[in-house]
């Protein structure tokens, strides 16, 4: 189930990314209707991230790296940034939809300026903190309750 649960918050997060580039694509082609349908989409799959993740999280615990000591500096600085990003996409996120629906554009797309590089930033990260939690991770257990 852990394995299950991993792999569908990974690909969640990751097909949630794509889906962000694809609705950028339509709104520079000027096709809103499809812009807003993929933006919808993206964030309905970082939704199910979330669930999958905190599921996981939940029911297994954290896994700590056990990797090679000279990466772990690099790996602590992949997964500080892509934690202190990810808390900050959700809100950011909401706050990017909330204008596009009171039809704000002009802040809209000011604040999606910022919000796709981070999306896609944590997007990226997330699949390579898991690529390499795969290999080096070491369990650190579940949390008791």
């Amino acid at each position: 189930m852990k394995e299950v649960l991993g792999l569908l918050a990974v690909w969640s997060i990751v097909l949630s990314g794509l889906t962000l580039l694809l609705g950028l694509y339509f709104i520079r082609r000027g096709r809103r209707e499809a812009h807003h349908r993929s933006m919808l989409v993206a964030t309905g799959l970082a939704a199910l991230f979330l669930v999958f993740y905190l599921a996981k999280w939940a029911l297994h615990g954290t896994t700590l790296y056990g990797g090679p000591e000279a990466w772990r500096g690099a790996y602590y600085a992949l997964l500080i940034t892509h934690t202190l990003l990810a808390a900050l996409n959700g809100p950011l996120a909401l706050y990017v939809i909330y204008n596009a629906l009171k039809g704000r554009f002009s802040v809209h797309k000011r604040w999606a300026r910022w919000l796709v590089p981070i999306w896609l930033y944590v997007a990226v990260s997330g699949w390579v903190i898991y690529l390499v939690l795969k290999r080096y991770g070491v369990e650190a257990g579940t949390i008791a309750f």
